[in-house]
């Protein structure tokens, strides 16, 4: 007695896509980068559910190539890959519809393939079009057994449900593939930026450093006392360009790397240094810097002259966008430190960027204030390395910018 047709056989349409079709499915194909890779475990954990649930022998998640099929999860078969030209699953890449074979010597499109008169002598063939978000079909997921069969509706339903969790998972294959591939170029760029810098950093520190040697003798010279109005200038801005070469290479370091514990740090002590350090920018500028609190020393385990930098940096970024006649206030309280301006503030927009590397805002642009934008970075990167936080506060434009550094482990002295 001859096996039942099904109506999704019998009305299939004889399709081709067109060679700029058939590329761009192609080019969908490959972006999942699964052939010719080792079969993921995921896939291949479905293939067993699928032909357990139907009870075959059998079950793949095929992938279509252009010559090929490749078995990205695979029970029951031998081997990695068939001939597309003896390929149920290809069928469906014109004509994406599920694909019911009851018995494939009777089915005068199968009869001859070599998969059906030798092995693995397919007779029932089920599978449905794998179809991955942008509308390409890829393959298929198919069961298949050495003897006839017919299925019902519903179980061609659950069959679809199997090829839409395999569509997922190769989604989430790919999307962490392409994650990889990110990270990796991301290092690399991060690697590339950072002999950059050592580079210039390297040869810009060994002219300084020789026009600097060069100064100190000339400034030993009683013959050019009357010179020295210009040796000064020149000496400043030596001292300037080595200042920017270590922050160069300080705001390149890694923001993960852990801080070297020399001990216990005072950060009274810390502050007292940082506001110190500021006082000529200060008197330059006009501004004035008042600190209070840290009577009592507070001690914090960390790298006491990393945590100085930190605070000189956050101090001096205060100083620096202060305008004349106006203050800037640093509170010593515990592992707690705030430096508040009032200075042009922080746009609400450029909050998020501050601490990145080379980040300069508005108004640093709009009223040329030196530097590079990499304090911030680095006094973030120094403060998180501790264990700590620093974050900024501001209002808005006129209202000055607070900041807020806090650290972990304080004991009173």
């Amino acid at each position: 007695m001859p096996l039942p047709t099904y109506s999704y056989i019998t009305d299939r349409q004889d399709t081709t896509l067109s060679p700029a079709e058939e590329h761009d499915r192609l080019a969908a194909l490959y972006s999942y980068g699964l052939l010719d890779a080792v079969r993921p475990i995921v896939l291949d954990d479905l293939t067993r559910l699928a032909a357990r649930i139907f009870d075959t022998p059998m079950a793949i998640v095929t992938l279509v190539d252009r010559d090929r099929q490749w078995f990205a999860g695979n029970t029951g078969m031998d081997g990695k890959q068939t001939p597309r030209a003896i390929s149920f699953c290809a069928r469906m890449t014109e004509d994406p519809r599920p694909l019911i074979v009851p018995d494939a010597r009777e089915d005068d499109r199968f009869r001859q393939y070599s998969n059906v008169t030798g092995a693995p002598h397919i007779r029932f063939y089920a599978g449905v079009p794998l179809v991955d978000a942008d509308g390409f079909v890829l393959g298929a997921v198919c069961v298949l057994d050495r003897r006839p069969r017919t299925i019902g509706n519903r179980q061609i339903a659950l069959l679809g449900d199997l090829a839409g969790q395999a569509a997922g998972h190769l989604d989430a294959i790919r999307d962490q593939s392409r994650l990889s591939t990110l990270d990796a170029e991301m290092a690399r760029l991060l690697r590339r930026e950072q002999d950059l810098v050592a580079t210039v950093s390297h040869e810009l520190r060994t002219p300084v450093t020789t026009m600097q040697g060069y100064l100190e003798l000339l400034a030993e010279e009683e013959d050019l006392a009357p010179f020295q109005r210009m040796i000064e200038p020149i000496r400043r801005n030596g001292d300037r360009l080595v200042r920017m070469v270590d922050h160069l290479l300080a705001g390149t370091r890694p923001d993960n790397a852990p801080a070297r514990a020399d001990g216990l740090v005072d950060l009274a002590a810390a502050a007292r240094a940082a506001v110190g350090a500021c006082e000529p920018l200060a008197a330059e500028r006009g501004v004035k810097v008042t600190l209070t609190g840290g009577e009592n020393p507070a001690y914090v385990v960390g790298e006491a002259a990393a945590l100085s930098q930190a605070l000189e940096h956050v101090v001096r970024n205060a100083v620096a966008f202060s305008p004349g006649a106006k203050e800037v206030s640093v509170l010593v309280n515990g592992a707690k430190i705030e430096v508040h301006d009032e200075g042009a503030g922080i746009p609400a927009e450029e909050l998020p960027y501050v601490f990145e590397r080379f980040y300069r805002g508005r108004h640093a642009q709009e009223q040329a204030v030196p530097g590079m934008g990499l304090g911030l970075a680095i006094a973030w990167r120094i403060v998180n390395a501790h264990g700590g936080r620093l974050a900024l506060e501001s209002a808005g434009a006129g209202h000055g910018t607070r900041a807020r550094i806090s650290l972990p482990g304080a004991t009173s002295g």
